[in-house]
């Protein structure tokens, strides 16, 4: 999706442009895809090679000293493809686990992420135990994290454009009424504020 459908749905030109930046952070599936290929083939290269390595150390059998090279070579060939095989299982987890946080409706995955226990989250095939647990539980503790679920793309009761809590101003994130300074002033005067009518304009 690029800017023009973004503003085309109802977005400012600048919300737009936090859009796009924000998908040029994520990383693609299909990039992640060529990254497993890449160390498949790496794998299959190793394997090869120790195939080789072990039909030279039987040729050369008697060959103490050369007998013990191939030897290294072969144990290198090991600690090189455990090293990618857990570099592919972290990049993959971390993908799983941005995408889960953004379907959590994170607004700062990289926040809500810091705040969980990594440790005990573990992937199962396309599944990660122990997140949604925590998820629920930082839902409760830290909502601010959070899109709201009650209060996003909806209109207060009786139709009043704004939140309570003493703020009588238009929405400065609404579409209509988008004010930076006046978001720059709630979110250093009043955080919870700022996240309310943030979540009110649904972004």
């Amino acid at each position: 999706m690029n800017k023009e459908a973004l503003i085309a749905l109802g977005l400012t030109e600048e919300q737009a442009d936090k859009v796009i930046a924000g998908f040029g952070q994520m990383v693609p599936k299909s990039r992640l895809d060529d990254k497993i290929q890449e160390v498949k083939d790496l794998q299959k290269q190793i394997t090869d090679r120790d195939t080789q390595l072990a039909d030279l150390k039987t040729k050369a059998a008697g060959n103490e000293e050369l007998q013990k090279q191939i030897q290294t070579l072969q144990d290198q060939n090991k600690t090189t493809v455990a090293e990618y095989e857990e570099k592919l299982q972290k990049k993959d987890f971390d993908y799983k686990l941005e995408s889960a946080l953004r379907d959590a409706k994170s607004k700062n995955p990289k926040a809500v992420k810091a705040l969980l226990n990594i440790d005990s989250i573990k992937l199962d095939g396309e599944t990660l135990l122990g997140l949604e647990d925590q998820l629920k539980v930082l839902k409760e503790s830290d909502a601010y994290l959070f899109e709201s679920e009650k209060l996003g793309g909806k209109t207060p009761p009786a139709g009043n454009p704004y939140l309570p809590g003493g703020y009588s101003k238009p929405n400065p994130f609404a579409k209509d009424t988008f004010n930076l300074t006046e978001q720059g002033i709630l979110l250093r005067d009043n955080p919870d504020l700022y996240n309310q009518l943030k979540a009110l304009a649904g972004q």
